[in-house]
């Protein structure tokens, strides 16, 4: 898709449209920076370091409970003011850990922890409640693969599931994973973190295709290469909507096409109805602000292609 089509526009009209995010009224109010409680360092928002909102803003700020944990692993040479991981540690401090690599866990492969990472072995969010992997991809994208782009940016998933549909909802008890792995990071770093033996046995998943709204630009990359907090919130919504589908009162433009559930029958779900959006909360903000002082069309991360 041509980022100037029609179609690309109307994405970008309104990407927030229908997500339950929280107000940023007093974002706006902080004109000056402040010493992070921690530290001592100086933060207009919050500790991009410390993950702790500035001292105005504690107690003011949403928080949010995740269903699961989540270990954000950082390159070394990552900004830690350009990245989002901090949005993540800020507003979920209770269920989020980052760690700089290589100073990351040894983790269990009991296949309760998955690490979010695109490859012919990684299955689909819906596929850890089948327990059905299926692993066929389109090879002729290859051959099309453009100077500066890496296999994994165009892998594209081929479904065979049977009678599993996205309109399936399973109804669960129990989410089919505790802990969620992230890289942070560029993609040409995180393929070295992949790489660690740590990681390579850990079970990999791959999301739907999500256009990004993030305006930090990476040559050669898609424009459905998310920022770590819209990968969180992408594989949060996915895994809840499959466990217990989505409320008839919700719908977004990342929701539309999944299921509503009914509680006439299985009245102990508990229907998606913006329980996540909050973690969009910081992104949001910084999003519309940066939107107040250049034009949409002249940043070069949204230029990048919609569909390749």
């Amino acid at each position: 898709m041509n980022p100037k089509s029609p179609q690309a526009r109307n994405r970008d009209d309104k990407p927030f449209n229908g997500l339950k995010i929280s107000k940023s009224d007093i974002l706006k109010d902080l004109t000056n920076r402040s010493p992070c409680p921690r530290c001592g360092k100086s933060r207009k928002y919050f500790c991009y370091t410390c993950y702790v909102p500035v001292a105005q803003l504690e107690g003011r700020i949403p928080r949010c409970t995740l269903p699961i944990k989540v270990d954000i692993i950082k390159h070394k040479h990552e900004i830690d003011g350009k990245s989002t991981a901090a949005h993540a540690a800020v507003l979920a401090p209770g269920d989020v850990n980052v760690y700089t690599y290589p100073d990351v866990p040894e983790y269990v492969n009991d296949g309760r922890t998955v690490l979010l990472y695109p490859g012919t072995q990684a299955c689909t969010v819906r596929e850890l409640f089948t327990g059905r992997h299926d692993h066929n991809y389109i090879e002729n994208r290859l051959a099309e693969l453009p100077p500066g782009y890496n296999v994994g940016t165009l892998m594209t998933k081929v479904y065979h599931s049977g009678n599993d549909t996205n309109e399936d909802i399973y109804h669960v008890d129990k989410l089919p994973i505790d802990r969620l792995l992230l890289i942070d990071s560029t993609w040409n770093q995180s393929k070295g973190i992949f790489c660690d033996e740590r990681l390579q046995k850990i079970p990999k998943i791959v999301l739907q295709k999500r256009i990004s709204q993030f305006w930090r630009h990476q040559k050669g990359s898609p424009r459905w290469y998310l920022s770590t907090i819209e990968a969180l919130h992408q594989v949060l919504l996915e895994l809840h909507i499959c466990a217990w589908g989505r409320s008839a009162e919700y719908n977004s433009e990342f929701t539309i096409d999944f299921p509503i559930h009914s509680q006439e029958i299985h009245t102990f779900c508990q229907p998606y109805h913006g329980q996540y959006d909050d973690l969009l909360y910081f992104f949001k903000y910084m999003y519309e602000k940066l939107h107040t002082l250049y034009k949409h069309e002249d940043m070069l991360a949204y230029k990048r292609p919609i569909e390749i």
